[in-house]
């Protein structure tokens, strides 16, 4: 689990697993501040546009905290389970599908409202800094895959 499988200059690949087994992340930047089932792959994969963080959050528990972003922007995407968010003073369920953007100044917390494990993504980029989208950013080239 966690183990990168390959880096190279164009693209780098690890593997995290299974996505119940996540819950034994621990992401705890200092001694008084823990989150239980989050792991960050920015620095893993090398990125440099975007943070992606893998979340899984154990039965009944919630975020103690809101929180707010100064320049990301961030997008939601339910994966497994079903949860809620509170965003500003409004509360949105959020479940395996589900995806949800929240801009830098909103007020934000997730809680996992059932009695399953709930997973979900959370991508950080920063607001207003796409130019180009998939359509007008990429573009064919003649070689053709050799699929084996």
């Amino acid at each position: 689990m966690n183990k990168k499988e390959k880096n190279a200059n164009d693209y780098s690949v690890i593997d995290l697993g299974i996505f119940a087994n996540l819950i034994e992340n621990v992401y705890q930047p200092n001694p008084n501040f823990k989150i239980e089932g989050k792991r960050f792959i920015k620095d893993d994969l090398g990125l440099t546009s975007s943070e992606i963080s893998f979340n899984t959050m154990q039965p009944n528990t919630a975020m103690p905290f809101l929180h707010k972003h100064h320049e990301n922007e961030e997008i939601y995407i339910g994966i497994k389970g079903k949860g809620q968010m509170l965003l500003n003073d409004s509360y949105v369920e959020i479940k395996e599908g589900t995806v949800v953007r929240v801009a830098t100044g909103a007020e934000r917390a997730v809680k996992n409202n059932s009695n399953d494990l709930f997973n979900y993504i959370v991508v950080q980029a920063k607001e207003n800094s796409l130019e180009k989208s998939t359509t007008s950013d990429g573009y064919g080239i003649e070689k053709k895959p050799n699929w084996n």
